[in-house]
């Protein structure tokens, strides 16, 4: 479907990249105000990506967590966000001659031995890297809600339509889940238009800011635009309000990562749909006191 503008109230100069479009007043945001959802698990508490993180976003009252999926050397799908294993487990020790310890050069079996938590803190030595699988259960266990990202695509051909077949396998896409508890992103706009032409029923998000002159092409394949919170501003939240996405519903708009209080209060009054976190209690007591 086609982007649709509301040529009414809105008025966009194409040929200069400028829109005058209508700012809404302070505290025109909606009456529950925007979602909050916890970055990679509550991962200002916990080790990010990991089983733990999701239990304590659970625990800490949060229904939407957001992810990172990519494939290891033997095609199995697991959640972490670096390509490379350095930065959040113990690869180095394990296996020191493998060098960048690529996510891609190691066998599912390989990875499930590292540990993932030792280098946030003590506490949680031994936690491990969860395949998609073992993630998806667990948010079906706690009853949470979530914003997949499909991380570096270009280094995994196909991963659009492995990602929906596991999906597709743990329930995921039926009615249920497609209207209110999975969103799919990526910074890639080719793998959002992939997964939008193998699965349409799939809400979608472009992690980035396009030109307002570029929405109207992506509102064809993408239902949200979530953006650097350093690059929004209350005009473009309104221009990205006024295009209808692919299921005929106003584009939505997220933004990542915040963290800090203020910043969530300037998002709220901006108008801003969603806003993912590390902190997500800072930003709902924010949000609320808003």
């Amino acid at each position: 479907m086609h982007a649709r503008v509301a040529a009414a109230t809105t008025t966009v100069f194409f040929g200069l990249g400028v829109a005058i479009l209508p700012t809404p007043p302070a505290g025109a945001v909606s009456a529950d105000g925007p979602v909050v959802i916890a970055h990679r698990g509550a991962s200002a508490y916990a080790p990010e990506n990991t089983l733990a993180a999701v239990d304590k976003a659970a625990a800490m009252g949060f229904g939407w967590v957001e992810n990172d999926v990519q494939r290891t050397k033997d095609g199995r799908l697991v959640v972490i966000h670096d390509g490379t294993l350095e930065r959040t487990t113990d690869v180095k020790r394990l296996f020191p001659g493998r060098a960048p310890w690529r996510v891609k050069d190691f066998t599912a079996r390989e990875i499930a031995r590292l540990d993932a938590g030792s280098w946030y803190g003590p506490g949680y030595a031994g936690v491990r890297v969860p395949t998609l699988r073992q993630y998806m259960r667990r948010l079906s266990h706690n009853h949470q809600n979530l914003l997949l990202e499909i991380k570096n695509p270009e280094l995994y051909p196909g991963i659009e339509s492995q990602t929906l077949r596991l999906l597709d396998r743990e329930g995921w896409l039926d009615s249920g889940h497609l209207r209110n508890r999975l969103i799919v992103q990526s910074f890639s706009a080719d793998s959002v238009r992939t997964v939008h032409r193998l699965r349409p029923g799939v809400r979608t998000a472009y992690l980035g800011t396009p030109r307002i002159t570029e929405l109207p092409a992506y509102a064809r394949f993408t239902d949200q635009i979530n953006s650097d919170r350093g690059k929004l501003s209350g005009p473009y939240v309104s221009a990205v309000h006024a295009f209808k996405g692919p299921h005929a519903k106003p584009l939505k708009i997220f933004a990542w990562t915040v963290n800090r209080a203020d910043e969530a209060r300037r998002l709220t009054e901006m108008g801003a749909d969603g806003i993912i976190t590390n902190a997500p209690d800072v930003v709902r007591k924010a949000v609320t006191a808003y």
